[in-house]
């Protein structure tokens, strides 16, 4: 059987001296996008940024293609783009500035060109020259997100509350971006807490809440399949679940 290119393997998290989690274990193929929820506070920031290899975990391991994480370095940084919940923008740099910094700091050159083009396709491409203290709190918003509009994207993508401070066109932009992406093989691991459109073909969901420290060993895990009617409808055609599993439904 033919290994998921992305796995982690009983993951556990503690923060000054409190485990938030334990037990995470899950496996990503191409195609495929796991949804992470919980209330605030379950560790989702926490996990997300352990798969991105910023952190090391307390328990358990992260993999890609076979390898730890830990052991492959900035090897692995090429193949991920993590883009977390703060908007991160520097306010003296303008949009397209920002954009070039934000690619480099995964190890990416961007030109001013690619900049830009990518702000056009997150509908910013008449504030590209102002700087980000100018702009509106969804508008700087988009400006960290327009890293997922440059070609071509790596094949993870990591992202926490990517919706947050976006109108409605701006969330229904990203969605299609998203769903782009999976369809072309690639991966995503989200958070978020408001309700979009985005159907990935197999949908994963993990709840943090029913991993946190003290639930023993009882797991959180649920696969959607969906057809292709189906999906555009947001409809499960088939779902499975571990046993022992809290399992609720894949909609947000």
């Amino acid at each position: 059987m033919k290994r998921a290119p992305f796995q982690a393997c009983a993951l556990a998290c503690e923060r000054g001296g409190r485990r938030l989690f334990e037990g995470v274990d899950f496996a990503l193929s191409e195609g495929e996008a796991l949804w992470l929820s919980g209330a605030n506070g379950s560790g989702k920031t926490s996990l997300l940024r352990l798969l991105a290899g910023l952190g090391l975990p307390a328990e358990g391991e992260v993999c890609w293609r076979g390898k730890p994480v830990r052991e492959l370095r900035e090897d692995y940084h090429r193949h991920v783009l993590y883009c977390g919940h703060a908007a991160g923008v520097k306010d003296d740099l303008s949009a397209w500035e920002n954009v070039v910094y934000g690619a480099a700091l995964s190890g990416r050159r961007v030109s001013r060109g690619q900049a830009e083009a990518a702000l056009a396709r997150a509908g910013l491409d008449h504030v590209a020259m102002l700087p980000a203290h100018a702009l509106s709190q969804g508008q700087r918003r988009r400006v960290a997100l327009a890293r997922l509009y440059l070609d071509p994207l790596p094949p993870l993508l990591l992202l926490d509350e990517p919706f947050t401070a976006l109108d409605a066109q701006a969330v229904q932009a990203l969605c299609e971006r998203l769903a782009a992406h999976l369809d072309g093989g690639g991966m995503a691991v989200y958070t978020t807490h408001q309700a979009h459109s985005l159907r990935p073909q197999r949908l994963q969901r993990l709840d943090l809440d029913q991993l946190a420290a003290g639930h023993g060993d009882q797991q959180a895990w649920r696969t959607d399949q969906l057809s292709a009617p189906s999906r555009a409808a947001g409809v499960s055609a088939q779902a499975r679940a571990r046993p022992a599993a809290h399992v609720q439904g894949a909609r947000p």
